[in-house]
């Protein structure tokens, strides 16, 4: 036992005198890291807020409310100038086209549509435009008990391709302040609300004032590729859920943000006019002068009179709100109103027994208790409930609801695609109008067909408010929350640098070695022998599970009762030259799963698919009792026949490909010859 004390103490000895940490104490380690460089500066402004609630002496009661800001232009000059975007990064708008031709244009990035190249005329030659993304959400910060909540408001730039944007882990999109989150206890109740609208637009136009002058003039700016350019920051898009878009629109919720549609005539397919920025500054100032125009109530406008974006140049605040996928498609238009539907016509027990009865598949969600019983969905569980539910309702609803079902599915699948062309978005259409064409027979069956992507900001809440909120001690939380933020992102910022140059290190470490290297064991290691073919990619284990399995074993357990003549036919077509036959005799070594790897379809993902195909036996539980045992899996799949032409009918699905179900992964023995 002592001998051991005295290893445990050499070794610490040891590593407190080989680290020597710069740092003694907690005090001092944090001094360093707010040396470190970080991006800009937190400010708090301050914002009274005067009430129309007097106190005991007559006086009107007053809120002191802090505005926690950072400069936006700065903020933009840290994302263009950020060497890790380099490779992402776009400076000018482009057209891009399916084929040579260019009859079939390509719509992805912000800088492949129309709006950039609109912009562009309106500035000097020579300009450079960096179009803002900005986006702001309310959100709780404390949990089951408190009413702690906070304001951020994000912003991007979408010279930042949208696939590293995407990334939170990339920091593509940075927090730039915290407004205010005030119940605003100093107005009556009939006032709060226009108080707090007001508010809303006045701490906007304190964050964003540096966006006009910077706007109007352009400001010189260093850019990933080290080239100095004269940037222009313009409001191109804002990502806000509905209430919040009405928010920002001046108009009432009843009304659409970016039209001038009847608020009864919502749910038509109808023509409107967009809403005009100047007309609607025109109509809010003649509505504060005192007059009372009547375009004020036929736009359904609210009286602020000063919205943040008045003064904002180049900027259309009406075409800048995006479509919101998170509320309006998959919790709107699909749980709010096509599931609920279906459950007043089918009924809550019929659709939780076929959500139940689903077999169970790999890459498809089992809903195994319904979904009746769920109280809050995530807009993961939307996309999946999405993919099996046309095949659910097939039977249960009528014919026509059947038809409407899917046009709206359609429409939510259309309106996700990353990449978009003129067939695409004529699709998307079409979509709409079958289901317009149809939308009658809900009110034939009476049911209440009432009204009709913020997952980003959603995500980045975690990371910027309440992360932020649970590291502060609860009290006076907002300039603590800074303080972390800070300190957070100089780390980032520092570890970024260390991996940067590590890898730069490396490549060059690489580019000398790579003529005198004479390893050959490139897979030497790895768990998996990855096999291409096509641009697909097979994935199995390196080494079988089950190795020399018979062929009784074969046919019983697995159900594979034609497995030599099947064989046989195999050898054949494609190894005619082999003059062994396969019997009874011979052993073969049996693989659980393959995983598929599809090349990533850019219209949907930016990322690569994988597809699980498995074939298990059925395991009985062990005697024991300890092991439960599993239940046979046989999935089914598309297969083609057209040898090594079956990767372009897997990813075209043209004729050839077909359904079957998998019964058994085996290696070719080494007798019969090498396939491939």
């Amino acid at each position: 036992m002592g001998d051991v004390f005295g290893v445990v103490g050499t070794m610490g000895w040891i590593t407190q005198n080989r680290t020597k940490p710069s740092f003694h104490n907690n005090r001092s380690f944090l001094q360093k890291v707010d040396a470190l460089p970080h991006g800009p500066a937190w400010n708090c402004e301050k914002v009274s807020v005067k009430g129309n609630w007097t106190d005991e002496n007559g006086q009107l009661l007053q809120e002191d409310l802090e505005l926690w800001t950072r400069d936006p232009v700065e903020c933009i000059k840290e994302l263009i100038r950020n060497p890790l975007f380099k490779e992402y990064m776009v400076y000018a708008p482009s057209r891009a086209y399916k084929d040579e031709a260019g009859s079939e244009r390509i719509i992805d990035n912000m800088w492949t549509a129309d709006w950039w190249w609109d912009k562009q005329k309106e500035l000097p030659e020579g300009a450079t435009i960096a179009p803002i993304i900005l986006a702001s959400d309310k959100t709780m910060l404390s949990q089951f008990r408190g009413d702690k909540s906070a304001w951020p408001v994000y912003l991007s730039i979408s010279n930042i391709a949208k696939e590293k944007r995407r990334q939170t882990s990339a920091r593509a999109t940075v927090l730039i302040g915290y407004l205010p989150a005030t119940k605003l206890d100093c107005f009556t109740s009939d006032a709060r609300s226009l108080a707090g609208y007001r508010l809303f637009h006045h701490c906007l136009s304190l964050l964003l004032e540096p966006l006009i002058a910077a706007g109007q003039d352009g400001v010189d700016m260093v850019c990933a590729d080290s080239f100095i350019r004269q940037v222009y920051p313009i409001l191109a898009a804002y990502i806000a859920d509905f209430p919040e878009q009405c928010l920002i629109a001046c108009c009432k919720e009843n009304r659409c943000p970016k039209c001038l549609v009847a608020a009864d005539e919502r749910g038509d397919p109808l023509n409107s006019l967009m809403r005009d920025p100047e007309l609607t500054k025109e109509i809010l100032e003649r509505r504060r002068s005192g007059q009372h125009p009547t375009e004020f109530d036929e736009y359904g406008l609210r009286p602020v009179f000063k919205p943040f974006w008045a003064n904002l140049p180049h900027t259309d605040i009406f075409l800048a709100f995006t479509p919101d996928l998170l509320h309006q498609l998959h919790k709107g238009v699909f749980k709010d109103h096509l599931v609920k539907w279906c459950l007043d016509i089918v009924g809550e027990t019929e659709i939780d027994a076929r959500f139940k009865a689903i077999p169970d598949y790999p890459g498809l969600r089992h809903f195994k208790k319904g979904i009746s019983s769920i109280k809050q969905w995530t807009g993961t569980e939307h996309k999946e409930m999405q993919r099996v539910f046309m095949a659910l309702i097939t039977g249960a609803v009528p014919s026509q609801v059947v038809i409407v079902a899917r046009a709206l599915l359609d429409f939510c699948h259309y309106a996700r695609l990353h990449t978009h062309t003129r067939d695409s978005l004529a699709a998307l259409e079409n979509a709409l109008a079958v289901f317009h064409a149809h939308k009658d027979v809900l009110q034939e069956l009476t049911v209440a067909a009432d009204g009709f992507n913020t997952e980003l900001p959603e995500r980045l809440h975690i990371d910027f408010a309440k992360e932020a909120y649970r590291a502060s001690n609860k009290w006076d939380y907002e300039e603590q929350m800074a303080l972390w933020l800070q300190r957070q992102e100089a780390t980032f910022c520092h570890t970024a640098y260390l991996e940067w140059v590590a890898a730069h290190a490396t490549r060059w470490t690489e580019h000398e070695s790579e003529y005198n290297s004479d390893s050959d064991a490139e897979n030497e290691g790895l768990d998996v022998v990855p096999v291409v073919l096509q641009h697909i990619v097979h994935v199995l284990a390196k080494y079988a599970p089950h190795p020399r399995q018979s062929v009784q074993h074969l046919e019983t357990m697995h159900g594979a009762i034609d497995f030599l003549p099947a064989l046989m036919s195999f050898l054949q077509k494609n190894l005619p030259h082999n003059q062994i036959v396969p019997g009874p005799q011979d052993r073969f070594d049996i693989f659980q799963q393959v995983i598929i790897i599809l090349p990533p379809d850019p219209r949907v993902s930016e990322l690569p698919k994988c597809l699980r195909v498995r074939a298990t036996p059925e395991v009985l539980p062990s005697s024991s009792g300890r092991k439960p045992g599993s239940p046979k899996r046989f999935d089914m799949a598309l297969v083609s026949s057209d040898g090594v032409q079956a990767s372009k009918a897997l990813l075209t699905l043209n004729a050839a490909v077909r359904v079957a179900q998998v019964r058994v992964l085996f290696k070719l023995p080494r007798q019969f010859g090498a396939y491939s």
